[in-house]
């Protein structure tokens, strides 16, 4: 779906991956692509600004917090970023795609790695700040409309995996591996399901809004996954 995105202006789309956490928008700009094309036969392109890039993804970070991603519009993101909309279109082929690289940007630094010695000590960490991240900023609504959006465009839900829920589980994933280092967990462990149960259970609360995310939630749900997990 390309969105309020003219296919005749929709040059080329973001395909870096931001994984690891990259820090700011200028890493996510860095992996946007390439050189942004200038007009006229036989010329150069010239080097993509990366102030451009970090204007038009704090425009669209703002946007989705105060308007939503089905409400805001391509015009609106580049007024606000000083842009012309060709610039946009330059760099992502359409407005879900945009949003994602904008959310990932933001959402990515404020979910560090946790190393506290005990796998206990990491989920728990590490889901206390999925959750700060979700409940105390707008990364949450950013989140669930995302989410939505990706459930009938397939390029975002391919973008989505990649871009945000991959590069999550791989660095969850390193927790896992110093527990069964330390003998904490056995190494048969299936990491896959662990770190479903972890962010299931979550996303769940935040999707739903049935019941708060609370300290005492996370806690009973690291509880809850190592009693499962432990050897015995």
């Amino acid at each position: 779906m390309n969105g309020d995105i003219p296919s005749s202006e929709a040059a080329v789309p973001v395909s870096a991956s931001v994984a690891g956490g990259a820090g700011g928008a200028a890493g996510a700009a860095a992996g946007a692509g390439g050189a942004e094309a200038a007009g006229g036969g036989g010329q150069r392109g010239r080097p993509r600004s990366q102030e451009a890039d970090r204007a038009i993804l704090t425009a669209t970070v703002d946007l989705l917090g105060s308007r939503g991603l089905a409400a805001m519009s391509i015009e609106e993101i580049a007024a606000r970023a000083g842009v012309g909309k060709a610039t946009i279109y330059r760099r992502w082929s359409s407005k879900g795609l945009l949003a994602l690289d904008a959310f990932v940007t933001s959402f990515q630094e404020q979910q560090p790695l946790p190393d506290t010695g005990t796998l206990r000590g990491d989920l728990i960490a590490a889901l206390t700040a999925w959750v700060q991240a979700v409940t105390q900023t707008s990364m949450g609504s950013m989140l669930t409309g995302l989410i939505a959006e990706a459930q009938h465009d397939e390029e975002l839900r391919a973008a989505w995996r990649d871009r945000v829920l991959e590069p999550l589980r791989t660095q969850h994933r390193i927790m896992l591996d110093r527990a069964i280092a330390r003998g904490e967990i056995p190494a048969t462990v299936d990491r896959e399901v662990v770190l479903d149960l972890f962010f299931g259970v979550a996303l769940h609360r935040l999707l739903l809004g049935h019941l708060p995310l609370t300290d005492d939630f996370i806690r009973e749900v690291v509880d809850v996954i190592l009693d499962g997990i432990r050897p015995r």
